[in-house]
């Protein structure tokens, strides 16, 4: 059962669209908004054509783009397209100011910050849970602890019946076969969450490989963004790895049930990413971080997406559409988010996002 937050700013779901993920690499994968036919009750204001760009985390895509096709129907005359490469290459193209806004599963830093000439607004604009989906055909069910999930990571675990796995898992029909793990061969904001929660939790995944958008695996095949490192599990009978729980339950893919810093087993669901929110207060500067969060029934890898913006831009009619768009997707938006397998933003936290974006010139 999905799970999401109601606030004084929501409406009744409506019926919303299937989506379908593109399982390319993120090399080049752009998704350009058109209009389509919906019920829309809001007329479409009236201004000149405006077209936006943007580009980074793959973790978010399927809401960014559902958005921003959505808002191009109450108001066709802005468009936005949003390229899925990575959070790394997104902070590099925004820094570099080729798009008028980038995407972060990780917040910039501030030696990051200040080299950017306009300027950097961090605005979290929704959550969302990091899986670790497989694919073993007749094993639906799945129980990882900690100390088994890191140490199938670093390779010290390789066969799907190991002891280790099969005690956890008693009268599951576990394969005497390889375990091929699948990770990000991109810089990655979903790589540096998980990594970040991996380090948390084990010393020796600290020492010995350590976090960040880019690490050196012990084991495993790499695959582009999250709707490569999708499809390679699809594809590769035995593999584990880790995706968006977007993704995942967009494409039926069974996912884990992993052990967290409580010693409870949590199955992915928006409910209970959303009872890891609830164990953070989102600081003023908007840069919250979850390694292992608090919670007898928090799931253990959440995070927070941010959209970077600029500070200042130099194009009247591009900062209003921008500013229409994002103040959008923080209200009316936000119910797009629990069929899509994320976790609508907190009243407060809008409040928070709406301040930062009203400083943005």
């Amino acid at each position: 059962m999905l799970f999401f937050i109601k606030t004084k700013r929501q409406i009744l779901l409506a019926p919303l669209m299937a989506l379908t993920l593109g399982l390319a690499s993120c090399g080049g994968n752009q998704t350009t908004t058109t209009p389509t036919d919906g019920n829309n009750t809001t007329p479409a204001p009236s201004g000149p054509s405006v077209s936006l760009t943007g580009a980074g985390a793959t973790f978010p895509a399927p809401l960014y783009q559902r958005w921003f096709s959505e808002y191009n129907k109450v108001n066709p005359n802005v468009k936005v397209s949003y390229q899925s490469v990575g959070s790394g290459a997104g902070v590099e193209q925004f820094s570099q100011g080729t798009v008028d806004f980038g995407a972060s599963d990780v917040a910039m830093k501030d030696e990051e910050m200040t080299s950017v000439a306009k300027g950097v607004v961090l605005l979290p604009m929704t959550a969302g849970s990091i899986v670790f989906a497989y694919n073993l055909p007749g094993v639906s069910e799945l129980k990882l602890s900690r100390q088994v999930y890191v140490d199938i990571l670093l390779g010290k675990i390789s066969k799907w019946n190991d002891p280790a796995i099969a005690s956890l898992n008693p009268g599951a029909s576990l394969p005497d076969q390889a375990i091929t793990v699948i990770y990000r061969s991109d810089g990655s904001g979903t790589t540096g969450v998980f990594t970040q929660h991996l380090s948390a939790v084990s010393g020796e995944w600290k020492t010995k490989v350590g976090d960040g958008k880019s690490v050196e695996w012990p084991v495993g095949i790499g695959a582009k963004g999250n709707e490569g490192v999708t499809a390679q599990i699809m594809q590769t009978e035995g593999a584990i790895g880790y995706i968006e729980f977007g993704y995942a339950q967009q494409q039926n893919i069974s996912t884990a049930t992993i052990e967290n810093k409580a010693g409870s087993y949590i199955k992915p669901s928006s409910e209970a990413a959303s009872k890891s929110l609830a164990a953070v207060t989102l600081p003023e500067n908007l840069r919250a971080f979850l390694p292992d969060p608090e919670g007898a029934e928090s799931y253990p890898i959440v995070s927070y997406t941010w959209i970077l913006a600029y500070k200042k831009y130099d194009d009247p009619a591009k900062l209003k559409a921008l500013k229409d768009v994002i103040t959008w997707s923080l209200n009316d938006g936000q119910k797009f988010a629990p069929e899509l397998g994320y976790i609508p933003l907190p009243e407060t936290v809008v409040d928070k996002v709406e301040a930062a974006l009203a400083t943005i010139q």
